[in-house]
């Protein structure tokens, strides 16, 4: 059973995230001993009648267990930041997601009040140096029994007050860190604090985070510390335990006590460093800048030569025009031998391409010269098309199992074609049909159409009759030989093309497959995507139209695999048909590169398509590079929208553009504009020139800096940021939704800026 007195939904206006933050998870009953009795009152009507009771009274013991001083690493489903993680995390509030979402719970402390449900456990950060056993930062603990973590016996070292523990409870052991007095007063979350650093997280969605954070369907406890990790170092982070502790969550302590002795029940540690700073936000804007003045200055081409002439000669024009289509100037060297050069351009396109009608990819080939474009004008080839199907054929013949599978596809044409023809001109074998090279029989027998007429009792009556004399058998008529062009021309009848048609399906699966991937570009080099590295320079986003007259080139090149003769040729209809090419359906029509450092620190960065309301199918998307990111989808986009990917897990606080230390606000009402948990733009708190850092923080220990959140009391930050609301009070699911980090976005607006 749970009470759920709040619930603040994070669902964003992207739909990129589903969750819904929670309160508390209120058990039925928390851990700890309890005693059923059951007494028996005899009644007469409505009175109870004098006299002992007949029945024994035997009460029930029994006891709920829950983690007390060990937690199973199962119960662990991810913390932040990651395990030996090396970043810049100055803005970033630790956090661990719990599988159970009654941990925090299931323990009763004596601090929660019953409106507000507090947690027994915290989440500590510790700064390399601060820990005495821990002197580097490495989340190391010691090992101890349960009687050594009460320190009963130490009047130095302060351990938690628990009373009624068994004795093998006491022999047993824990992990253990001892805290000096003046950490512990200066980080410890005050008695109030505690109700708004511990959630739960209902996840609707699964969806696997940059961060490495899986966020599975189910329901989750969420612990959040209150100390920011603001100094360049390590930093150790332990979830401890409470219990014992509430007469001093206050902050005061024994004046003897120098170190607090507390259970770590789960610890790890991290590195902040403010010099490996990730500007994302200027990283992508810088990304996008480029279109704001003109989207084609996002196109994917060469750049304007620094030196071209203002005033063209006509050959100048034509080459600069080239380069505006797209083209760059490779080496070449025809069948006549001279060196030369021509254009090529490859699939990726900065403006839409024109069929060519003269290039015929509807009938196989064995060269790629029925490719290659001359421009009589110029003297000059543009080898585009015939690189794509020598790209194509080269590609199926590194594929041995496509090269395999082709080359039988066309043997066993060509050999049913060949029996075909032999017996063309003869209507009794021809209707026998033909066998294939597996026993596969294809056409019409006549066996067959003799059964179909009575079956054998139509057989039987002609063998029981009279034998005709010899005189009335009709002689031999003598068949003359068909030409080579009769005998191909036959293979146009409508049953020998189905035959052809038949024996190319029976083999064409594995064909058709690969041939369907290799639609996606898939297996073609990068340097034949974009041929110069001048066209995607570090730090450079592009957008492009994929020219459906190329794939058309690579698939033919892919498909014209073993074709040999004239009539792998003759044959290749059949083959064209059974593996469906011709068919565009399946081919990209706009895409997006991106090279940039953006790529390898968000691997899972949301890169989304639209065509007014509706949001492209992206056919695919992978890193071609580690800095180099390739999105394919299956029409031209109006706008492009990329997103940060990690929304919805990082708590913390954000960056302005003056670079203030604020909170970005999101929506806490349902039913509004943006809907609850999105982004409020451009709303931010605290306003003004305030910062978090320098209005909501607790005063430096002596000689540091001031790093610990302050959530109550005289100068807290809940308060404030509930009016920021137009609201009395925040609950801790409220809080949990200001504290996600606001992510970023850039909107691409081809055509009409960014």
């Amino acid at each position: 059973m749970a009470t759920r007195p709040f619930t603040a939904g994070a669902r964003t206006s992207q739909e990129l995230l589903d969750v819904t933050f929670v309160d508390h998870m209120s058990p039925a009953a928390t851990a700890g001993k309890y005693t059923i009795e059951l007494a028996h009152t005899l009644m007469e009507g409505t009175t109870p009648v004098d006299g002992s009771d007949p029945l024994q009274r035997d009460p029930e013991h029994f006891e709920i267990r829950a983690p007390q001083f060990m937690l199973d690493g199962a119960t662990v489903q991810a913390v932040y930041p990651a395990r030996g993680a090396d970043g810049d995390f100055g803005l970033v509030l630790p956090h661990i997601t719990l599988t159970r979402e009654y941990l925090p719970w299931e323990r009763e402390p004596k601090w929660s009040l019953a409106q507000r449900r507090a947690p027994w456990l915290a989440l500590m950060l510790f700064r390399a140096g601060e820990l005495p056993d821990d002197p580097e930062g490495l989340a190391l603990t010691t090992e101890r029994t349960v009687r050594e973590l009460r320190a009963c016996d130490d009047e130095k070292v302060l351990g938690p007050e628990l009373t009624g523990l068994d004795e093998p409870t006491l022999a047993g052991n824990c992990r253990t860190i001892d805290v000096p007095a003046s950490v512990f007063k200066a980080v410890l979350p005050r008695e109030q604090e505690l109700y708004y650093l511990a959630h739960v997280r209902d996840v609707d969605e699964p969806k696997l985070l940059a961060d490495g954070e899986i966020l599975i369907k189910g329901t989750f406890s969420v612990v959040t510390a209150n100390r920011f990790p603001r100094g360049e170092g390590d930093y150790a982070v332990h979830l401890v335990s409470l219990e014992g502790f509430d007469k001093h969550l206050g902050g005061t302590l024994p004046d003897k006590v120098e170190y607090v002795r507390l259970a770590s029940l789960w610890s790890w540690s991290f590195r902040n460093d403010p010099a490996a700073a990730f500007d994302a936000p200027g990283i992508l804007a810088d990304l996008v800048e480029p279109g704001n003045t003109d989207a084609e200055n996002l196109a994917l081409r060469m750049p304007r030569p620094a030196n071209a002439p203002g005033s063209p000669s006509a050959d100048e024009a034509h080459a600069l025009e080239q380069l505006r289509l797209g083209y760059v100037p490779v080496p070449h060297r025809p069948i006549t031998g001279e060196h030369t050069y021509a254009w090529y351009r490859g699939p990726f396109t900065p403006l839409t391409a024109q069929d060519i009608p003269a290039l015929d990819t509807s009938s196989a080939h064995t060269t790629a010269d029925f490719a290659l474009i001359y421009d009589g004008t110029y003297g000059v080839f543009d080898v585009s098309y015939a690189a794509a199907w020598t790209i194509g054929r080269i590609v199926g013949l590194a594929d041995p199992s496509y090269g395999k599978e082709v080359t039988r596809a066309r043997r066993e044409l060509a050999n049913t074609a060949v029996r075909m023809m032999a017996v063309a001109n003869d209507p009794v074998r021809s209707a026998a049909g033909v066998s294939s090279a597996d026993g596969t029989r294809f056409g019409l027998s006549a066996l067959a159409r003799l059964a179909a007429n009575r079956g054998g009792r139509s057989l039987v009556d002609a063998l029981g009759s009279p034998q005709l004399p010899q005189e009335a058998v009709p002689e031999p008529v003598p068949l003359a030989r068909l030409s080579r062009a009769d005998a191909r021309a036959a293979l146009d009848d409508d049953c020998r093309a189905a035959t052809l048609l038949s024996v190319a399906s029976h083999r064409a699966g594995t064909l058709t497959d690969r041939l369907a991937e290799l639609r996606t570009l898939r297996s073609v080099p990068f340097s034949y995507l974009v041929p110069d590295f001048r066209m995607l320079p570090e730090e450079s986003l592009r957008l492009f139209r994929v020219d459906p007259v190329w794939v058309d080139a690579l698939l033919a090149g892919a498909r014209d695999v073993a074709v040999h003769t004239s009539l792998d040729q003759r044959c290749d209809r059949a083959v064209r048909a059974a593996t469906r090419s011709g068919d565009r359906s399946g081919y990209p029509a706009a895409g997006l590169l991106m090279r940039s450092d953006l790529v390898p620190a968000w691997p899972d960065m949301v890169v989304v398509g639209k065509k007014g309301a509706r949001a492209l199918t992206e056919i695919r998307r992978e890193l071609v590079a580690s800095d180099i990111l390739l999105c394919l989808f299956d029409d031209v986009p109006d706008q492009v929208l990329i997103r940060e990917p990690s929304e919805g897990i990082h708590f913390g606080i954000d960056a302005d553009s003056a670079g203030r230390e604020v909170i970005g606000l999101r929506q806490l009402k349902d039913g509004q504009n943006p809907p609850l948990g999105a982004t409020l733009p451009g709303q931010y708190f605290p306003t003004g020139s305030e910062t978090v850092f320098a209005k909501y923080l607790r005063p430096p220990q002596e000689g540091g800096v001031a790093d610990v959140l302050r959530l109550e009391g005289d100068g807290g930050l809940i308060k404030p940021l509930a009016q920021a609301h137009s609201l009395s009070d925040l609950h801790p699911a409220q809080l949990a939704v200001q504290l996600v980090n606001a992510p970023l976005e850039q909107r691409l607006m081809p055509g009409q800026g960014s």
